[in-house]
């Protein structure tokens, strides 16, 4: 079956979002080889974008040029992918389960009359040929799997759940916003030299509303954590519990975290005793990951915090109390203080990543 699969991407920082990647190979699978995946971006200098996502296997991509810098408006992306649906009758949208995935998933179910599922970690073939999305429930206790019984589908993927399509995890792009030295693999882009101009298709400000059409603007966005590592996306994450007794703990997890490239994060626990902000919160109120590596110090493994990160690929845990339930989940695990073991780690990484 020829079919439209849409995907949007969504940028953090100015930069491509890795789940955006994951949600081109996602929606590949639905679309088939006869399908055709087109992807939708906004931000400044989208060209840059635009290439990778082709470079991850899009048949073309539209684009939205923005300022610099400029916050993050749920109404105002809304209304231009909303349009582009329109315009394009897709099967099915695809789009991460991140914050902003979240705002818009259910708007734009509700905008288009299309079925939604969220959260999903796998996509199966039935015999009818038809797809099965694999979702968790009851905090990853167990799975679901749901079909829809028609089109259109509003589909959300849980971040580092599926793999990034080798054309785009080995894309660098360049000063002109073209994948340096490397071909798109999308079959708008075959040709030697990068795709061909049909390929980015600007959707233009027809329709775009201005700043006095929204209900609601975005002046200013004030971060309250700066971790250079976006903490849902991560590979390796370094968490916090009530162990680690004061903020001042957090040093030398923040010094493994920095050695391996991953991002810190907390329960709640040491949340709610002030040690940390709640943006690094992990649990069933708080943040879901799923790295390929969890390095737990000082958490005991209360269900509400496995719940955020039972799925992680590989769990360390570190904890003083042989007896600490995050032992059960852990495929490895150490007993001892945290504040030993995890400055011999990091020398050892450093050594190991030849790091200084």
């Amino acid at each position: 079956m020829n079919r439209t699969i849409l995907v949007i991407a969504e940028l953090r920082d100015g930069a491509l979002r890795r789940v955006s990647l994951e949600a081109v190979g996602a929606a590949r699978t639905l679309a088939g080889a006869d399908g055709t995946v087109a992807a939708f971006v906004a931000g400044a200098n989208p060209d840059a974008h635009a290439h990778r996502l082709l470079a991850a296997g899009a048949d073309r991509v539209h684009t939205a040029e923005r300022r610099s810098g400029e916050p993050y408006n749920a109404e105002r992306a809304l209304r231009e992918a909303t349009a582009l649906y329109e315009r394009l009758r897709p099967a099915a949208v695809v789009l991460g389960h991140t914050a902003a995935g979240k705002d818009w998933a259910p708007r734009l179910a509700a905008l288009t009359d299309a079925g939604q599922v969220s959260d999903v970690i796998a996509i199966e073939k039935t015999e009818d040929g038809s797809f099965a999305f694999v979702r968790p429930i009851y905090a990853g206790k167990a799975f679901e799997k749901r079909v829809f019984d028609r089109e259109p589908w509003i589909v959300t993927i849980r971040p580092n759940n599926f793999p990034v399509p080798d054309g785009a995890a080995a894309s660098e792009v360049d000063a002109d916003g073209r994948p340096d030295g490397k071909r798109e693999t999308g079959a708008a882009g075959q040709a030697e030299g990068g795709p061909s101009e049909s390929a980015i298709q600007p959707i233009g400000t027809g329709g775009v509303p201005d700043d006095a059409d929204l209900r609601t603007v975005v002046r200013e966005v004030v971060k309250r954590t700066s971790g250079e590592v976006d903490l849902a996306e991560a590979r390796i994450v370094v968490s916090g519990g009530r162990g680690v007794k004061s903020a001042e703990g957090f040093r030398p997890l923040e010094e493994l975290a920095a050695v391996l490239n991953g991002a810190v994060g907390a329960s709640r626990g040491a949340c709610d005793a002030g040690y940390c902000d709640y943006a690094l919160q992990i649990g069933q109120t708080g943040k879901v990951v799923t790295p390929e590596l969890y390095i737990a110090c000082g958490i005991s493994g209360a269900i509400q915090h496995l719940a955020g990160m039972s799925q992680s690929r590989v769990i360390v845990a570190i904890n003083k109390d042989p007896d600490a339930p995050i032992f059960k989940v852990a495929d490895y695990g150490i007993v001892g203080d945290l504040f030993e073991v995890v400055p011999l780690l990091t020398e050892q990484f450093k050594l190991a990543l030849n790091r200084q």
